[in-house]
């Protein structure tokens, strides 16, 4: 029988979500986006359409679209660049992609976590969450499962966020 690695009393417990969340993104005004959990994926992705990089006081910045999940519009989003790096896409191709590191909140848990931007049009999420973010949440999937965490709160206490 092969034991679990033993947890030491300083980290957080693991918590347990379904294959698909309800998350929100605060720092981009994006409340109740559904999420696909891919731990196939290792960085998280979100549907981005007319990416276009920019300077603002010497910092390079992307602007994008998004489908708005509150309406059948778009919402014009704007972020600073983390990174710019090659990912696989879902058919294997490595592809350059933008990398965002924004707040990202599941349940009552909140942690900065990096995000690339992609062409999701013909995906069913408009966000997935990979492998890395699992990680800094602490998070484990019940594949079986959906939604258990429940619809993202507002007000994260200080010991639900994550430290990075």
């Amino acid at each position: 029988m092969i034991k679990a690695p033993a947890q030491s009393r300083s980290e957080p417990p693991v918590r347990c979500v379904g294959w698909r969340e309800v998350v929100e993104l605060p720092d981009l005004d994006i409340k109740k986006l559904r999420a696909k959990i891919d731990s196939g994926a290792r960085t998280s992705a979100i549907h981005a359409e007319n990416q276009e990089i920019f300077y603002r006081d010497d910092v390079k910045w992307v602007r994008f679209s998004f489908p708005s999940p509150d309406s059948k519009g778009r919402k014009i989003l704007e972020a600073v660049v983390s990174d710019e790096r090659k990912i696989k896409n879902t058919g294997g191709v490595p592809e350059q992609r933008v990398i965002i590191r924004t707040n990202l909140m599941v349940g009552s848990y909140r942690a900065k976590v990096d995000i690339s931007l992609a062409d999701r049009k013909n995906m069913e999420f408009d966000l997935i969450l990979g492998r890395t973010a699992l990680r800094v949440l602490r998070l484990m999937i019940n594949p079986s499962r959906s939604f258990l965490m429940g619809d993202p709160v507002s007000k994260v206490t200080q010991k639900h966020a994550v430290n990075q």
